[in-house]
């Protein structure tokens, strides 16, 4: 890890999926603080949000990737706690919201830098925990890929989703007809 780094504890309370099932099946858990390394960071989790693959991974029928945290969570806002090496852009204390590959309900969480976004100015944490799987994932599809530019149209299915609404309110700031 980089330097300057806040007081870390080595353990943390996270919440687990004791087996698949409801919401009575999460339960907290001690489990090892994770160690950032080269081009990842560590959020102080202050809020997490709730996705449709948080509850199909807590019914049991939406497995993490290989490699991914066990644990829920695919977005979370907190502030950076640690660096890895390799990191310029952010700084141990900036207020963060974060695309995570999961564990976000967890005490801390480490994320790959390029999946984190500096809090949008006037959001408190609960609602910057709200912003990234939709917002990475629209911008990446629409803007990224699909090359959407203004005065274009985008056509949504489905427009009430959080996708959906997203897509929607993203492709209209930009001058798109949708």
């Amino acid at each position: 890890m980089a330097s300057g780094q806040n007081k870390i504890p080595a353990k943390m309370t996270a919440i687990a999926i004791s087996e698949p099932g409801g919401p009575r099946v999460l339960k907290p858990e001690t489990r090892d603080v994770p160690v950032p390394g080269p081009g990842e960071i560590l959020i102080r989790v202050r809020a997490a949000g709730i996705n449709r693959p948080d509850v199909q991974q807590r019914k049991g029928v939406y497995p993490p990737p290989p490699g991914a945290s066990d644990l829920p969570g695919l977005e979370a806002s907190g502030e950076v706690a640690a660096l890895g090496d390799e990191i310029s852009r952010w700084r141990v204390g900036d207020r963060v919201c974060a695309l995570t590959p999961g564990g976000g309900y967890a005490e801390y969480v480490k994320v790959h830098a390029g999946s984190v976004l500096p809090l949008p100015a006037g959001f408190t944490h609960t609602e910057a925990a709200a912003v990234p799987e939709n917002y990475f994932t629209v911008w990446h599809n629409v803007f990224e890929r699909g090359g959407l530019k203004s005065g274009e149209t985008l056509l949504v299915h489905g427009g009430s989703s959080g996708i959906g609404t997203t897509a929607i309110q993203l492709a209209s700031a930009f001058g798109a007809y949708v």
